[in-house]
């Protein structure tokens, strides 16, 4: 990672396995309304802040379900299903996390999530610590796929977008990063890169533990 000069992560599916509890939660939800499936509608939501996510919800249950007390009941049963099932690591984080600080390289969180619940979520997790910067969905007036949280934290980090080195899980994180002009790096969680995506030409690996022995 000698060629970068700071690394910056997404969160959500990418250093926190929050993304299967919350489609657990949204799965058991469209059970309650009787909506049948919108899997698809949970995965447009995927990568983008809550304005936005707000919006394709709204838009998705149009004459299915009262859009209020889907949102409700969704949040009411994400938040019982992480008292329970508290929030994991996915897998490699710690170890990758530990490389690059003993490299010297400055980190941050580029998320979708607001900053407040990224920092609780990213305390809990006990990984708050080896972050210089979390800038969080509600930081910025446009969600993923613009590239303006990566400009953003790349200007905190005093970085040029060229020398940042991305981590991403999802489509519209990809496409953020990469309209930023940054080397990204796309650890799929729920769903694969489609061919589309992969035109990018950004690196695709399998978990963050196959980053310690890649070579950039």
């Amino acid at each position: 990672m000698q060629n970068f000069d700071a690394v910056i992560f997404d969160m959500d599916g990418l250093l926190l396995d929050t993304e299967r509890l919350a489609f657990k939660a949204f799965s058991s939800t469209c059970l309650l309304f009787n909506t049948g499936d919108l899997s698809h509608l949970f995965r447009k939501c995927i990568g983008t802040n809550r304005e936005t996510g707000t919006s394709i919800l709204k838009e998705g249950l149009k004459g299915i379900a009262d859009f209020e007390d889907f949102r409700l009941a969704w949040e009411s049963a994400y938040g019982k299903l992480t008292e329970v099932c508290p929030i994991q690591l996915k897998n490699g984080v710690k170890e990758v996390l530990s490389h690059i600080e003993k490299n010297g390289k400055p980190m941050a969180v580029a998320t979708s999530t607001s900053y407040e619940r990224a920092r609780v979520n990213l305390r809990h997790s006990g990984i708050l610590s080896f972050f210089d910067h979390i800038v969080g969905g509600d930081h910025v007036e446009h969600s993923k796929p613009n590239p303006e949280i990566y400009l953003k934290t790349a200007s905190i980090l005093s970085v040029e977008p060229s020398k940042c080195l991305a981590f991403e899980d999802s489509k519209n994180g990809v496409k953020a990063a990469v309209a930023a002009g940054m080397t990204v790096v796309q650890i799929p969680d729920l769903v694969l890169p489609d061919d589309e995506l992969l035109e990018l030409g950004h690196i695709v690996l399998g978990s963050l533990t196959d980053v310690l022995g890649y070579e950039f």
